[in-house]
């Protein structure tokens, strides 16, 4: 039952809002929320850039194929990757070109993919994350330069 005799003080008081004690209690559990879950997307966002690194350096390898398919070999490492882009000079039964555009040729950390053809081995790498060639985070896709 209400009751007539309370003062307005108290029924304000009563409809105030939350406290600051209140307040410093939900901070403190979305910091430790926060701080649980931070780490766990940065390391699926590390590994998706990996993985999509990966994917595309196979693509290219493929597209390396049917560059291969109408020349009958493979790029020379002078050549290098352009050649999937734009008809290398004093060649003719060059289809391409086989990647839309140069961005097509670059990692997700923004580094060109590397191309060396030995004779024996073709090879794409990406450089990675750090942006330096030979670390253990290089990503290298192979397959023998015999032909398809």
């Amino acid at each position: 039952m209400w009751h007539f005799n309370k003062s307005i003080k108290q029924a304000v008081r009563e409809e105030e809002g939350y406290t600051l004690l209140e307040l410093l209690v939900v901070l403190v559990i979305l910091t430790l929320i926060i701080g649980v879950a931070a780490p766990a997307v940065l390391e699926q966002l590390s590994s998706s850039k990996e993985k999509t690194a990966r994917i595309e350096a196979t693509r290219l390898m493929t597209d390396l194929e049917f560059f291969y398919v109408d020349m009958g070999r493979f790029p020379t490492t002078e050549e290098g990757l352009s050649a999937l882009t734009s008809q290398p000079a004093d060649i003719t039964g060059w289809a391409g070109p086989y990647v839309s555009n140069n961005s097509g040729l670059t990692d997700p950390w923004g580094n060109a993919y590397t191309y060396q053809n030995n004779g024996t081995t073709i090879t794409v790498t990406s450089i990675g994350p750090d942006g330096s060639s030979g670390g253990t985070d290089d990503i290298t896709v192979s397959r023998n330069a015999a032909g398809i």
